[in-house]
């Protein structure tokens, strides 16, 4: 059986996600990567509802490279958890590697102190 690039990626979220789930002591990072874009949301699974937000497309975001922009948004989304009292996540790959652009958030989000 050969799989698609995105069926293949699905396959890998959904076998994440059986795993990684959000509470609200714990929430879950989840990422997102476009081809232009990266997007970072941080969700409570449990109510169902969205805690932080940031990407790429945010005013404040500053543009150079995709990693340096993905570090970028790696500190913007963690500086929101952090005042949204957040200090603690549960990281979502979202079916990507853990290199290049997603690495990147998550380095930027250690760096400017969330836990995970």
């Amino acid at each position: 059986m050969s799989l698609n690039k995105s069926e293949r990626r699905q396959r890998i979220k959904f076998r994440i996600r059986k795993i990684v789930s959000g509470t609200a002591a714990m929430p879950r990072l989840s990422v997102f990567r476009s081809n232009k874009e990266i997007y970072a949301q941080i969700i409570d699974d449990v109510n169902g509802v969205t805690l932080a937000a940031a990407s790429s497309r945010d005013k404040g975001i500053t543009k150079g490279t995709n990693i340096e922009t993905a570090a970028a948004v790696g500190k913007a989304i963690a500086e929101a958890a952090l005042k949204a009292g957040i200090d603690t996540i549960a990281f979502d790959r979202g079916g990507y590697l853990y290199h290049g652009r997603v690495k990147s958030l998550a380095e930027g989000a250690r760096e400017a102190g969330l836990k995970f």
